[in-house]
């Protein structure tokens, strides 16, 4: 995180509702394609919130074409993905920090 918000390419945005932050939504580059990233608060999880921040980040950014990843075991931000227009273009293994181990990813564009 910390190379990726000394980049000037990067548009990262907190997502806000009732006044107080539920999470961040993001544009970089990674090898010179664009990719959206967005983390929730679980405790918001399955009100419609991401879908909202992620149609309103994507009509803000004019970058196409932008892609996205998700965990193949991650189906609440696959369907978000899906709803946003974005289908699977492709799977691929990467390390996911946050788990601590390497998993199955689904790489989509809209």
């Amino acid at each position: 995180m910390a190379r990726l918000r000394t980049s000037p390419d990067l548009i990262l945005r907190a997502v806000t509702g009732d006044g107080r932050f539920l999470g961040t939504i993001g544009k970089f580059f990674v090898d010179g394609d664009a990719e959206i990233t967005y983390w929730i608060d679980r405790s918001v999880w399955d009100r419609g919130i991401d879908s909202r921040a992620l149609a309103l980040f994507l009509d803000m950014v004019e970058v196409r074409p932008l892609y996205a990843r998700a965990a193949s075991d991650n189906l609440g931000s696959l369907r978000v993905l899906q709803k946003a227009g974005f289908t699977v273009i492709g799977t691929e293994n990467a390390y996911a920090s946050a788990r601590g181990t390497e998993i199955e990813e689904n790489r989509s564009a809209p």
